[in-house]
C-alpha cells in the first residue's frame, strides 16, 4: 500500500476545499475535489524543517539566507533547464498576488490584459475587478487538445493593444505543457507589439506521462526580453498554505521597475516558514515528488478507464502536468445549469465549474485527483450512478 492511498480526513483544518462547500455549493456534505491542492501529506522533509524552526520558540523577524536562493536557482537549473542569477529572483507571497502586482506595475485602470481561455480564473477576475479590460485569445478545443489561435492572437494584439499577456504554462485547467515552438511564437508576436507576458509556471515541477516542461523565457531570447516568470515550490510539495513563491526577471528595465515596486511595498519579504519549506523542498524533495507524480499518473488512468467503461458521455483531456483533469461532458446533451445540478446534487461532488474558466468552458468540469485512490474510485461511481 503506497503512503498515498491513505485517506485522510482533513475536517477541523480550515482547509478550504471543505470550509468553503457551503458558500460554493449551497450544500456541504459533497466529495471535495475542486481546490487546487492535494490531499496527501506534504514529504517528511518539509515537516522535519519546520518542526525543528518551531522547537527554538521564538518567532520573530526572520531573514531568507543564501542556502534558500541556492536551493531555488538549484532546483530550476537542474529539473526545467532554468538558468538565472541570485539578482534576477525575488521572493513573493503568492503567484496570483505577484501577477496583481506587475499589473499595478506596469498597466493603469482602462487597459487592455489578454488571457486565453478557458484558463484559471483569477487571470480574468484579478483584471476586471481592478478596472482593466480583459480581451479573449480563446484556445482552440480539437480532438480533445487545446491549440493556440496565433492568427486570432496577432489580431487581437494589433487591435486591441494589450500592455500584458497573462500565460498559463503548464496550462490550467486542460494540463498542456505548452512546447517550445508555441512559446516561441506567442513570444514573437508580443514582441512585436510590445507586450509584456506574465508566465504562470506553478505546475511545472509536475510534468507527466514523459512530458517536458518548457520554461517561457527559455523559449527564445524575445520570450527572455519581454516576460516576468513565476514560480513556487506548492502545488507539487502540497505546501500552498505556506506561502512561497518567486518571480525571475531577466530584462533590465522590467526588473528594475518591478522590484523596485515589490520592494518599495515591502511585498518581496519572505516569512520564515516559506524560506524553511522551499529549501526542504527543494533540496530533499524530490524522491517524494516522483513517487507522487507516478500516483497521479496511476490515477489518471484510472479515471481514463473508467469513464470509457462506465459513462461514455464524458471524456477527459489527458493532462500532461499536474493534478487536475479537464472533463469534456458535452456528450452528455446537457446545459451547464443541469451538468452542474448532477454533479452538486446528484452525485454529491464538489468538482469546478467549467464556466468559471471563461468562454470555451461551457460543457466542462475540473476534477481534482491529487487524492487517494479510494476517493477518486468514490467519486466516479457516484457520479456514474447519478447518471
Amino acid at each position: 500500500m503506497s503512503e498515498f492511498d491513505k485517506v485522510i480526513d482533513r475536517h477541523g483544518t480550515d482547509a478550504a476545499k471543505i470550509e468553503y462547500l457551503k458558500e460554493f455549493f449551497g450544500r456541504d456534505d459533497l466529495l471535495p475535489m475542486w481546490v487546487a491542492d492535494m490531499d496527501f501529506e506534504s514529504p517528511y522533509c518539509i515537516t522535519k524543517a519546520l518542526q525543528e524552526r518551531l522547537n527554538h520558540k521564538i518567532y520573530g523577524y526572520a531573514h531568507a539566507p543564501e542556502s534558500y536562493w541556492d536551493s531555488i536557482i538549484n532546483w530550476e537549473k537542474n529539473q526545467n533547464d532554468w538558468l538565472f542569477s541570485r539578482d534576477e529572483v525575488r521572493f513573493v507571497p503568492g503567484i496570483v498576488k505577484g501577477i496583481a502586482y506587475a499589473m499595478h506595475c506596469f498597466t493603469q485602470p482602462g487597459d487592455s490584459i489578454l488571457v486565453q481561455p478557458p484558463v484559471y480564473m483569477p487571470f480574468m477576475n484579478v483584471p476586471n475587478r481592478n478596472g482593466r479590460k480583459v480581451i479573449y485569445n480563446q484556445l482552440i478545443y480539437k480532438d480533445g487538445n487545446y491549440l493556440i489561435d496565433f492568427e486570432d492572437l496577432e489580431d487581437k494584439c494589433r487591435v486591441e493593444r494589450p500592455k500584458m499577456m497573462i500565460l498559463s504554462n503548464p496550462h490550467n485547467p486542460a494540463g498542456i505543457v505548452w512546447g517550445r515552438d508555441n512559446l516561441a511564437k506567442v513570444a514573437s508576436i508580443c514582441h512585436k507589439y510590445n507586450v509584456l507576458v506574465i508566465s504562470d509556471e506553478i505546475h511545472s515541477d509536475m510534468p507527466l506521462f514523459g512530458s517536458k516542461h518548457i520554461t517561457f523565457s527559455n523559449a527564445s531570447k524575445e520570450a527572455k526580453s519581454i516576460s516576468i516568470t513565476f514560480a513556487a515550490p506548492s502545488k507539487t510539495f502540497n505546501i500552498a498554505g505556506i506561502v512561497s513563491s518567486f518571480c525571475v526577471v531577466y530584462n533590465d528595465e522590467i526588473k528594475s521597475k518591478y522590484f523596485g515596486y515589490l520592494d518599495s511595498n515591502e511585498f518581496d519579504q519572505s516569512m520564515f516558514f516559506s524560506f524553511i519549506a522551499t529549501e526542504a523542498a527543494y533540496t530533499y524533495g524530490n524522491p517524494w515528488r516522483l513517487e507522487m507524480l507516478k500516483y497521479v499518473e496511476d490515477n489518471i488512468s484510472f479515471v481514463e478507464q473508467y469513464l470509457k467503461d462506465n459513462i461514455p458521455g464524458i471524456k477527459m483531456v489527458k493532462p500532461q502536468a499536474s493534478f487536475l483533469i479537464w472533463l469534456d461532458c458535452s456528450g452528455l446533451g446537457l446545459s451547464q445549469d443541469a451538468l452542474v445540478d448532477i454533479f452538486v446534487n446528484k452525485a454529491h461532488l464538489a468538482l469546478n465549474n467549467g464556466e468559471d474558466f471563461g468562454p470555451g468552458g461551457t460543457g466542462f468540469m475540473r476534477f481534482n485527483v491529487g487524492t487517494a485512490r479510494a476517493n477518486v474510485e468514490k467519486a466516479l461511481i457516484q457520479l456514474k450512478n447519478s447518471l
